[in-house]
């Protein structure tokens, strides 16, 4: 799924804005001025079309997720999990740990 600013698609093919979208377990939706995409994963991303994201997890996927959404414990000591499994010491080399080239 990508979306720039008023515009939204799922490979490669537009959504139209306020249609839902759903095929094959992924939904898009549009609530107010956001936009949401929920997978049959448990997992819902909603955008404001500017700066804000919420990510949600279903509560059967608690304490299986890492990443930089975190680890879905409650427990703060493991927030910033590295993808080699090591701790990071700071939200800056938690960040830097997860880049892709």
């Amino acid at each position: 799924v990508v979306a720039e600013g008023r515009n939204v698609s799922v490979n490669g093919a537009a959504v139209p804005e306020g249609r839902p979208y759903l095929h094959k377990g992924l939904g898009v939706t549009w609530p107010g001025d956001w936009v949401a995409v929920a997978s049959s994963l448990g997992v819902r991303v909603a955008w404001d079309r500017s700066l804000a994201v919420t990510v949600t997890a279903e509560p059967e996927l608690r304490g299986g997720t890492w990443g930089l959404c975190g680890t879905y414990t409650d427990n703060p000591a493991d927030d910033f999990v590295r993808p080699d499994g090591d701790i990071a010491a700071s939200a800056t080399a938690f960040g830097n740990s997860w880049k892709v080239p």
